[in-house]
């Protein structure tokens, strides 16, 4: 089951949208079963062709005061793909970017354009990840650099992603 927009959007019933009047989808953006996107701590916004996979976790980032917990806004760029069962609680993620599946992106991180966090890593909090790096590993570490064509591949697999996508049914 699927809730199409008229922006685009294909965002999965089962999909909990906390706050959802702080949450903003800019066009043609796939939310999947069982995610969940924690508008209600901070607003989240999110560019176009960006795949949110089932049993992900986006939660703005937060830091702790003296006086209490101070929440902040969690920004995404264009053509992100975020695998399976991962968790973001980072400040910014850049355009063209790829997170895959079981990761942990510890609070306040900074992943800037065209990067890759692969499978099973986890990043530790404050971590600033620059641009077209690979990053691996607990915790994640650099591990090789990305092509400069980074940018036409993640749009093309996006865009592919989002055409070809078809829901799952629920019997």
């Amino acid at each position: 089951m699927l809730k199409r927009q008229a922006s685009g959007n294909k965002v999965s019933r089962q999909t909990v949208l906390c706050g959802s009047q702080n949450i903003v989808l800019h066009g043609k953006v796939i939310v999947q079963s069982e995610a969940i996107i924690r508008g209600d701590l901070a607003n989240v916004k999110t560019g176009r062709f960006c795949i949110i996979s089932k049993g992900s976790v986006i939660r703005p980032p937060f830091k702790k005061f003296s006086k209490g917990v101070a929440f902040f806004p969690l920004q995404m760029g264009d053509h992100v793909f975020i695998g399976e069962n991962t968790v973001v609680n980072a400040a910014v993620v850049g355009s063209y970017v790829y997170i895959g599946k079981n990761v942990v992106i510890g609070r306040r991180c900074v992943l800037k354009d065209c990067c890759m966090i692969e499978d099973n890593s986890v990043l530790p909090a404050e971590t600033i990840v620059p641009s077209f790096a690979r990053y691996s590993g607990n915790p994640a570490k650099l591990i090789t650099t990305l092509p400069e064509a980074t940018p036409d591949l993640m749009t093309e697999f996006t865009k592919s992603y989002y055409q070809h996508f078809l829901p799952t049914t629920v019997s």
